[in-house]
């Protein structure tokens, strides 16, 4: 099958990425080492999978689209290619086939961005790390500090279970078909995470869901439905969830535990 007769489908979100620099440049940035074991979301037809290979011989990629997978099969002979939706994939797999954490890379399609990010999350315990190009507006918002318009759930959840770092911007001049909006490259370093901090962890989670249901509202009014005591804390609760930091969020959870 040639790459000639693909056409990126809109409804896998494929925008393909043409620019050779940012794709080398992407891949030399995730600092990979020869025994890493390597997963890529989304290769498509293998734009930065070259460069990865490169880097290490441990990689696996994981991809919906059938007519990718035979691409990639016939581009990059004796590869580990799982043809699967990313969202439905166990990570835990590869973990157990390598024995080792994963590192994932990927370009991944705008419209399931946070559900990949929280599967990777929800995967967490088998994770090192993970470098994504994601739209640039999402990526500003998990980066986001308190008391701006950015933040919000995403941005304390990311905070918490991994160390965001934004790293360059992607014009969308660099894809084919272009898309509307502009791209940044985001690393996740899940051994960084501060959940240790946390006494309970789903508790935390419906706390800051809870808390920002409502931006206006104070954090008095926010967390009725939680039906807390909230004497138990030494707290100004006319606050609103964007003005607490992700240590706030924590140590206030903490409390009601």
């Amino acid at each position: 099958m040639t790459e000639r007769k693909l056409r990126p489908r809109k409804s896998l979100g494929q925008n393909y990425l043409t620019d050779e620099n940012i794709c080398r440049n992407n891949v030399n940035s995730f600092e990979i080492k020869k025994d890493d074991n390597v997963l890529e979301i989304g290769p498509g037809k293998g734009a930065i999978t070259k460069y990865i290979l490169r880097k290490t011989d441990n990689l696996t990629v994981v991809e919906l689209d059938e007519n990718n997978c035979a691409v990639l099969k016939e581009k990059f002979p004796g590869i580990k290619v799982i043809n699967k939706d990313f969202l439905k994939f166990d990570l835990n797999s590869i973990f157990k086939t390598q024995g080792s954490k994963l590192r994932v890379i990927g370009n991944i399609p705008y419209n399931i961005t946070s559900e990949i990010i929280f599967k990777l999350i929800d995967s967490r315990t088998v994770i090192l790390d993970a470098q994504l190009m994601i739209q640039e507006e999402v990526a500003e918002r998990l980066a986001a500090k308190p008391n701006s318009k950015e933040y919000g759930i995403p941005s304390v959840f990311v905070q918490v279970f991994t160390k965001p770092k934004l790293l360059f911007n992607v014009s969308r001049n660099c894809f084919y078909p272009k898309p509307r909006v502009d791209s940044r490259i985001i690393h996740f370093d899940f051994t960084q995470s501060i959940e240790n901090k946390i006494k309970d962890t789903e508790f935390f989670k419906r706390f800051v869901k809870a808390a920002f249901g409502n931006r206006r509202k104070t954090l008095r009014n926010s967390l009725k439905n939680l039906n807390l005591d909230l004497s138990k804390a030494n707290f100004d609760f006319t606050r609103r969830a964007e003005s607490l930091s992700v240590e706030e969020f924590i140590n206030l959870s903490n409390t009601f535990c």
